[in-house]
């Protein structure tokens, strides 16, 4: 795999949108994850916006790193780290049980796990592995 992105943002939620835009170009000109653009980009968004509010908690002088690895064969790789404390994944209760359907917090992290292929937390949370696998080429 070859890094396509490496770039750092403000921990400021207005920073994402350009950023989200910016790999988003990288990823559908390479090629990379054909017919996942939709899922890649949701799942950065929520990755990135996850980072500036717990990682950063909206301080525009912490930085978020995002990483963008690709290879038209074998998918992409996103890595997002902050500089925040981290927390363990497994204690975000999730939002399709009961009362918390009503819950704000935890759909970013759902809707990662959903629409991604593998997703890892490394370092304490603090670094986020997002991997999308290209789609099987199908049979005619």
């Amino acid at each position: 795999m070859v890094v396509r992105v490496q770039k750092e943002m403000p921990g400021h939620i207005e920073a994402i949108g350009p950023v989200v835009e910016q790999i988003m170009d990288v990823v559908r000109s390479q090629g990379c994850a054909a017919d996942s653009e939709f899922e890649i980009e949701v799942s950065l968004y929520e990755a990135l916006a996850n980072a500036v509010e717990h990682g950063c908690r909206h301080d525009p002088d912490k930085l978020v790193e995002v990483i963008v690895a690709c290879d038209e064969h074998r998918g992409m790789v996103i890595v997002v780290r902050d500089p925040g404390p981290g927390f363990d994944p497994a204690s975000v209760p999730s939002p399709v049980i009961g009362e918390n359907i009503f819950s704000d917090g935890g759909r970013g992290i759902f809707l990662i796990n959903q629409l991604m292929d593998e997703v890892r937390y490394e370092k304490g949370g603090t670094e986020l592995w997002m991997i999308k696998g290209p789609k099987p080429v199908s049979e005619e």
